[in-house]
């Protein structure tokens, strides 16, 4: 059990959405959000080092893990990140931590992002890991972009067709998402997670939610942030970009330019030595630069 020293919980957020979730700690508190396709299991290898000096809570975003899977409709808000960020405050609010830090991966990069701009006064600092803003890699789409990306413009289509290609064999789409397209090879993750993972996969309402979650992104999710920055919303609290040296973002994008034009306050950060899966691939650096982050 990865997490077998931490507490469960299930916290009702939204009517009858229920969001799960481990806690451990007695210091600051930090909320850690994972990415696409995992979960809360994906951070097991730095958990409970953090544990020791903060109050760590690792939650599933609405449509993942254990947390509820409301069906999507047209408008795609069910999945919006300002949705999903309002889940994470009232996760927040209910442990009594009115004020805390995020680390967050990948999709919970970008919750992070809208929540850091809705929620302002919640957050002391935030650190995304391998993501630049959502708008600003959609209007920067090109061939490389398409490519390494793929699944930002297969999930999106219209349902049913993203999710009964996935069904039709979740092994075989695991396999190729993660064992090599963004990581040097599946065996990187611990076999208890990833058969979590996997196991996802094999959930049409699972798979329906994260094909959800990304239509939002391509939707609401843009239009929300065309909105922040025309009304001059933008993070207000300390930020630290951190990305892999081998993935989209190193290849692509000036990661620190980029969120510099979404925050007000400072931004740093550098490329590691790994691919997508920072957390898994390189937790003791990982740990390292947390730790002197939110110390400083």
């Amino acid at each position: 059990m990865l997490f077998q020293a931490f507490m469960p919980f299930e916290l009702d957020v939204d009517g009858d959405i229920t969001i799960f979730g481990v806690r451990k700690g007695a210091g600051p508190p930090l909320l850690l959000l994972h990415g696409f396709p995992e979960n809360h299991l994906m951070w097991h290898r730095i958990a409970r080092r953090l544990a020791q000096k903060y109050s760590v809570v690792a939650i599933d975003l609405r449509g993942y893990g254990k947390s509820s899977k409301p069906a999507g409709d047209d408008s795609h808000a069910i999945y919006s990140k300002r949705t999903m960020a309002k889940d994470c405050i009232a996760v927040m609010t209910k442990l009594g931590h009115a004020k805390f830090y995020i680390c967050a991966h990948d999709r919970g990069a970008r919750v992070a992002h809208q929540l850091c701009i809705d929620h302002p006064s919640h957050v002391e600092k935030a650190i995304l890991l391998d993501i630049a803003p959502t708008l600003a890699m959609y209007e920067q789409a090109d061939m490389l972009f398409a490519t390494a990306y793929y699944h930002w413009f297969l999930l999106i289509q219209k349902s049913p067709f993203p999710e009964t290609l996935i069904s039709a064999n979740p092994e075989a789409f695991m396999d190729y998402q993660m064992g090599g397209r963004h990581s040097p090879t599946i065996q990187i993750f611990d076999s208890e997670a990833y058969d979590s993972y996997l196991e996802a996969m094999r959930d049409p309402a699972a798979v329906h939610a994260m094909c959800e979650d990304y239509r939002a992104a391509a939707t609401i999710d843009l239009e929300h942030q065309r909105e922040d920055i025309k009304e001059g919303r933008k993070i207000q609290c300390p930020l630290m970009i951190l990305w892999g040296k081998n993935g989209l973002i190193e290849k692509k994008y000036d990661a620190i330019a980029e969120w510099k034009k979404v925050s007000a306050s400072t931004v740093e950060g550098e490329a590691l030595d790994c691919g997508h899966y920072i957390p898994e691939e390189l937790p003791e650096t990982l740990l390292e630069k947390i730790e002197t982050f939110l110390t400083d």
